[in-house]
C-alpha cells in the first residue's frame, strides 16, 4: 500500500512539473513584448514628422505633445493617460545615463514640473511635437532641452 502512495506522489508531482509555468520563460516573453511596443511606439511616432504643432491636438491635423505621445503608443497598442501631468505618474523614474529607447523624456518648458514630453528614440535623441516644428526629433545636445531637460519614465 505504501508502495502504491508513494508511487501515485511521485506521478503527481512529475505530472505537476510539467504543467507548471517557467517562471524564466515568462520573463522573457513579458521582456520582449514590452520592447516590441515601445519600437513600434517609435516607428509609429516617426511616421508622423512634420505633422504640424496644435495645442490639444491628438490627430494627424496636430498633435501637442501629449497627443503626440498618446498617439503613438496608442498605435503601438499600448493605452496612456493624455496629458503630460498624468503621464509623469506612469512608470519607473529612469537616469539620463540610462535612457533606452522608448522611454518618456519629460522636459521643464512654460511652468515648473513636467510641462513636455517626447519619446526617447537612442542616440541621445528624442521625437516630439515641438511648438514650432510640429512632430520633430532633436538632440537632447540642444542646448535650450539640455537646459529644460526634467526627468524620463520607463513604462
Amino acid at each position: 500500500m505504501k508502495k502504491a502512495i508513494i508511487a501515485g506522489l511521485a506521478s503527481l508531482s512529475i505530472f505537476a512539473g510539467v504543467l507548471a509555468p517557467s517562471p524564466i520563460d515568462s520573463g522573457k516573453v513579458e521582456a520582449a513584448s514590452s520592447t516590441s511596443y515601445k519600437d513600434k511606439a517609435v516607428k509609429e511616432g516617426k511616421k508622423v514628422i512634420g505633422t504640424k504643432y496644435k495645442w490639444g491636438g491628438t490627430t494627424k491635423s496636430g498633435f501637442d505633445c501629449s497627443g503626440f505621445v498618446n498617439y503613438a503608443y496608442k498605435k503601438a497598442g499600448k493605452s496612456l493617460p493624455r496629458t503630460t501631468t498624468e503621464l509623469y505618474k506612469k512608470g519607473q523614474k529612469v537616469s539620463k545615463s540610462k535612457l533606452k529607447k522608448g522611454d518618456m523624456v519629460f522636459f521643464e518648458t512654460y511652468k515648473k514640473g513636467a510641462s513636455h514630453v517626447g519619446i526617447y528614440i537612442g542616440d541621445n535623441k528624442f521625437i516630439h511635437a515641438d511648438s514650432t516644428k510640429g512632430v520633430t526629433i532633436t538632440s537632447l545636445n540642444n542646448s535650450y532641452w539640455k537646459s529644460a531637460y526634467y526627468s524620463a519614465k520607463r513604462i
